[in-house]
This record gives structure tokens, C-alpha cells and sequence, in this order.
């Protein structure tokens, strides 16, 4: 389902099962996986990847080269970069082109969320499961189950896969509503 006042490029790749609504906008090459949805006025760039079962709320913008692993969740208003150095123009002050930059995107692992009006700086890495919290700037790679905030983004906590905060008993962290157990080793968490 494509809303009419969508702008849906020929060129993008949008699986059928996919619902893109209203004045979202889909770049050239763009791939949008089985099952997706994609939310009102959303900016997918071009060549952006976006996995199955993924959703991307209001407003959300997404620019390239970024991919998002199947399972992603994006909220509202959050923003993906991809310019280390933003300028406008060049030294010479002549205005930039395409060329004279290196496009660096974000990466968000399957089953992620990143949270309302987060900012995700380009050449991050978001693990898998990872929670970003809204009003995050994430300026580094954030760990497999990892829940960051603030600005900068640091770790406050560890989750699930459900979401929920890990608990830790005697070197063990659990997820309540799974029990599914992990131990945490050199700043990551591993399941098992």
C-alpha cells in the first residue's frame, strides 16, 4: 500500500507488502523490505536499505548510505546523518557537489529501536536489540542490548530482546519476562 501523496522514486525497490503513507518519500534504489512501514512525511534516501518488519515513524529521516537490519524500529522524528564534516560550500567558497564529500551512513541491527527525535550520527553502528532512548545523540557504536541516553549517548543499562531491563543476580543478568540469561564481559553482554 503506497498513500497517493507519497513519493515513491521507479527506481526504489518497495516490497508489495510494504505501507507507505502519507508524504513520505522514497529516493532512487532505495530498498524497502516484506512487511514495512513506513510513516507519514518519513525521508528515506537514496540507496538507504531497510530490512523486513521494520517500522519508521512520523517525520523520521534517513539518509544514505544507511541500512537497517529487519526488526528495526525508528521513532518519530528521528534523524539518521551522514556527513562527518558538514559544510556548505568548500574552502574557495565554492558551493559543495556531491564530490566533495564522503558519505559515511548508520547501521541499525536487526530487532534495534531507536527512540523519538534521536539523532544517530553517521558511521555509527547500533548492535542488535540495542534501545537508543529519545532525545539521544549517538556519537559511537552502541553495544548488542545496550540502552543509551543523554547527550552524548552513553549506556545506562542493559535489555532484552522484549525491551525490558535486564536484571543482574550474583554476575548473571536476566530478562524478566524471557529469562533469557547473559553475562557481561569487556563492556558487552553476551547471551548464554
Amino acid at each position: 500500500m503506497i498513500a497517493h501523496s507519497a513519493d515513491v522514486d521507479d527506481r526504489a525497490q518497495v516490497a508489495e507488502s510494504a505501507h507507505i503513507w502519507h508524504l513520505a518519500q522514497v529516493r532512487e534504489r532505495a530498498v524497502v523490505g516484506a512487511n514495512c512501514i513506513i510513516g507519514r512525511g518519513a525521508y528515506i534516501d537514496a540507496g538507504v536499505i531497510v530490512g523486513e518488519n521494520c517500522k519508521i515513524q512520523n517525520n523520521a529521516l534517513v539518509y544514505a548510505p544507511a541500512v537497517l537490519e529487519d526488526g528495526v524500529f525508528v521513532g518519530p522524528a528521528a534523524v539518521f546523518t551522514n556527513d562527518a564534516f558538514p559544510r556548505a560550500v568548500n574552502v574557495d567558497g565554492t558551493l559543495k557537489s556531491a564530490n566533495d564529500w564522503e558519505m559515511t551512513g548508520v547501521t541499525v541491527r536487526r530487532g534495534a529501536s531507536i527512540g523519538a527525535r534521536a539523532v544517530v550520527l553517521g558511521g555509527v553502528d547500533v548492535g542488535e536489540w540495542a534501545l537508543v532512548a529519545a532525545g539521544a545523540v549517538v556519537t559511537k557504536d552502541v553495544p548488542a542490548h545496550a540502552l543509551v541516553a543523554g547527550v552524548p549517548a552513553k549506556r545506562v543499562a542493559w535489555v532484552g530482546a522484549s525491551g525490558e531491563p535486564l536484571e543482574e543476580r550474583d554476575g548473571v543478568w536476566t530478562e524478566p519476562s524471557s529469562g533469557a540469561e547473559f553475562i557481561e564481559r569487556d563492556g558487552r553482554i553476551y547471551q548464554g
